[in-house]
């Protein structure tokens, strides 16, 4: 799918990649979600599918943050406070960490949350707040949701499907 553009092009993006994604992870054996076997988002690590779904809340969860402190007109430090953007592999740590204590049923019913609550925000919006207006720097909303949700879903979709299919036989 192109690069969304319009509020309906969004939330149907999102809810493609997030169904496809869904169902991938939801065939990874219970016994497998905590193996830290896949590249990780810092170089020369490696994390688990479990981390991988926390790192998918984690950047959901931003987005609403920066969304409700852009309405208050507050300050925001974006990526997120203590981190720059040239820090992103500390920050995916930071979300491992954040949700080490949830199982894994209870990580996929999290990142369905930041995604129901992601798609009611798309909702609450019109065509013009989403693309038409600057909101960090001259990005616009719309972009800025995209890049912290359906395509950070792609890139974890591809990661999981390749690591089942190199555990195919050994799972």
């Amino acid at each position: 799918m192109p690069i969304p553009t319009t509020k309906e092009e969004l939330k149907a993006d999102i809810l493609n990649t997030y169904t496809k994604l869904q169902k991938d992870l939801e065939t990874v054996p219970k016994s497998a979600v905590n193996d830290k076997e896949l590249p990780g988002h810092a170089k020369d690590t490696t994390m688990s599918v479990s981390n991988l779904v926390a790192y998918l809340i984690g950047w959901g969860e931003l987005v609403l943050k920066w969304h409700k402190k852009h309405e208050k007109e507050e300050e925001i430090d974006y990526p997120e406070t203590g981190f720059q953007w040239n820090e992103l592999g500390p920050l995916a740590q930071k979300f491992y960490t954040d949700y080490s204590d949830k199982s894994y049923p209870e990580l996929l019913i999290l990142l369905e949350g930041t995604k129901d609550k992601i798609l009611e925000l798309i909702e609450s919006k019109s065509n013009t707040e989403l693309y038409e207006t600057p909101f960090y720097e001259k990005h616009p909303l719309g972009r800025m949701i995209q890049w912290n949700t359906s395509s950070p879903y792609k890139n974890a979709r591809i990661r999981v499907r390749k690591y089942l299919k190199s555990k195919n036989n050994q799972i």
